[in-house]
């Protein structure tokens, strides 16, 4: 039986008093529990003398706790899971004590879980003691059960969970071949780096989850050059995610110091830190209204030094915000630069004209040549949404033959059919679809299938244009032409507003020829008031992907017609009949 599996037998001694959906509050903090115990037991001793001698000292006994540790925790209880056991009477109060005396980094992670509303239910249940029985039963010693092997039961267990939990399983948790082709596209151009021995990188997830993002980069490297050692930061708003991602960080040997809780947009929790890579899948389309207030009083006070210089999207959907916090977190290119992906839905794509936040924002990332790719997914891939969704490639140390461009790969047909639907999630990636996701990715080539374009490629400006405002003369009730009376266009025919129009211009067009062009044929005495005019920057993702179907002939739409119509007169004189 798998590690995985017998922790998972667990579920059997629940069964009736808890629902299927809470048996991860239960068993995930257990086997952290369990974990730590194992952890720290060669210690033990070691850590009570330190302690001993360091309050006889009259000294803050932490930093030597650690060091005797040799972990980045501690537990300075005399007792632990074993001699917890040898009191069945008093165990709810005793695993309390224990709990109480891990060091505060640990104490945070049970607390969040709200493993002490755990600890009080099983015992009303009379079911504590032959949970904490079992448990102490299995032996997750590192020397039986290595912190890879330990991460990879850990994350099992989560995936588990967040399947039968499916009703929010997305808003915590990204598909794993999502991920997986995420980490392929931040680091496929780096292989002969990251190979380096020795070689130490910094990865940074804002909307971190239960860390699935983080744990698949930390397993690509691992993967791939075993000598690097990947650093994982992030910051979660949901208590128990960040409980989840905090614990498997701390089961992988990670700094759990740099996982965060609370809101990333109103408290960034990583202020003035820059990372090598990032990922995240924010929230799609929600509004980010309770963070208003500070998000705006950053962008007006701060501007370019904050984070939101660029623009603010409208309130309804705050995921462009995430983009521009991942940017303002980006290293310097001098110092090596960043890269980063992040999935978002289709609206930031083309979502406001010209001079909105959210054309302002893909102008500063498009005029600045910060976005890589942007990889169209199929729908229905993630757990609680079946909407369209694309993986943005945003990197400030592009290779010299992507600058000045932006590739646009349509992966919408790269997938199979799930054998069992989870939530909205009905299709997946096949390890072959991500290998040739990211072979596109990595060939940065035009490519064509079966006719039809998956993969494009355009300069950033292709994605630019004018908005130009058309106005037309006032006219008295005689048709004469009104002039401005006064003012510095004294003279000048008064424009009808009710006649005013725009016209969208390409950046690459000339604005006085498209208007000889195209409006004065018809309307030949408007004009432009280019004091009016403003840049947008807009992505139509779909339409460089639509390929011309022409219509079906006549006679064949003739002949389906007639077959239509003679099954409908059998058929009414049947009824008739």
């Amino acid at each position: 039986m798998s590690l995985s599996s017998f922790i998972w037998s667990v579920a059997d001694l629940l069964r009736g008093d808890y629902k299927q959906s809470e048996y991860g509050k239960v068993i995930l903090p257990f086997t952290v529990l369990r974990r730590m115990d194992c952890v720290l037991d060669e210690t033990k001793k070691a850590v009570l003398a330190e302690l001993d001698a360091r309050r006889h000292a009259g000294v803050n006994p932490e930093p030597f706790l650690l060091r005797k540790a040799k972990q980045s925790f501690y537990n300075t209880s005399p007792m632990d899971m074993k001699t917890l056991m040898g009191d069945q009477d008093h165990i709810k109060e005793n695993l309390y004590s224990y709990i109480q005396a891990f060091s505060p980094s640990v104490r945070d992670i049970f607390e969040r879980f709200d493993f002490y509303t755990q600890i009080d239910r099983l015992a009303k249940c009379s079911l504590l003691y032959q949970v904490a029985e079992k448990f102490t039963g299995i032996d997750l010693h590192p020397t039986a059960v290595s912190n890879t092997e330990m991460g990879t039961v850990f994350e099992e267990l989560i995936r588990k969970f967040a399947e039968i939990s499916n009703e929010t399983a997305g808003e915590h948790f990204t598909p794993r071949e999502v991920i997986r082709l995420m980490v392929n596209l931040i680091f496929v151009e780096d292989d002969e780096v990251l190979a380096k021995p020795g070689v130490v990188r910094t990865i940074y997830d804002p909307t971190a989850g239960t860390g699935g993002m983080l744990s698949v980069a930390g397993e690509y490297l691992a993967e791939h050059n075993p000598q690097a050692r990947l650093t994982m930061h992030g910051q979660e708003l949901n208590d128990e995610s960040y409980a989840i991602c905090k614990a498997d960080m701390l089961i992988k040997g990670q700094n759990v110091a740099n996982i965060i809780a609370g809101n990333t947009l109103s408290d960034d929790g990583h202020a003035h830190t820059k990372f090598d890579y990032m990922l995240s899948n924010p929230p799609f389309g929600v509004e980010w209204k309770k963070v208003e207030k500070a998000v705006r009083q950053e962008f007006e006070t701060q501007g370019y030094n904050g984070r939101f210089g660029p623009g603010l999207p409208r309130v309804s959907d705050g995921s462009l915000l995430f983009l521009l916090h991942l940017i303002s977190k980006m290293r310097p290119a001098k110092d090596g630069g960043s890269r980063f992906g992040i999935v978002l839905n289709g609206s930031p794509l083309f979502t406001g004209g010209a001079g909105s936040g959210e054309s302002e924002i893909r102008r500063y990332v498009l005029e600045n040549d910060l976005v890589e790719a942007i990889i169209g997914l199929p729908t229905d891939m993630f757990y609680n949404t079946g909407i369209s969704t694309y993986v943005w490639i945003l990197s400030n140390r592009k290779p010299s033959h992507r600058k000045g461009k932006l590739q646009l790969i349509d992966a919408s047909g790269f997938w199979q059919k799930m054998r069992k639907s989870l939530g909205s999630k009905r299709k997946e990636l096949s390890d072959d679809h991500i290998a040739e996701i990211t072979r596109l990715f990595g060939s940065f080539k035009e490519v064509r299938r079966d006719g039809a374009p998956i993969s494009r490629i355009f300069k950033n400006e292709e994605f630019g244009y004018r908005t130009i405002t058309v106005e037309r003369p006032l006219c008295d009730e005689q048709g004469n032409v009104v002039s401005v009376a006064k003012g510095k266009n004294k003279g000048d025919p008064q424009p009808d507003s009710s006649l005013r129009d725009t016209e969208n211009v390409p950046l690459k067009e000339n604005v006085e020829a498209y208007f000889k062009r195209e409006v004065l044929p018809h309307v030949p005495d408007a004009w432009i008031d280019h004091e009016k005019t403003k840049v947008g920057y807009e992505i139509p993702f779909n339409r460089h992907f639509y390929v011309f179907k022409p219509p079906r002939s006549l006679d064949e739409i003739d002949v389906e017609l007639k077959g239509v119509t003679s099954r409908i007169m059998s058929m009414l004189e049947g009824l008739a009949e």
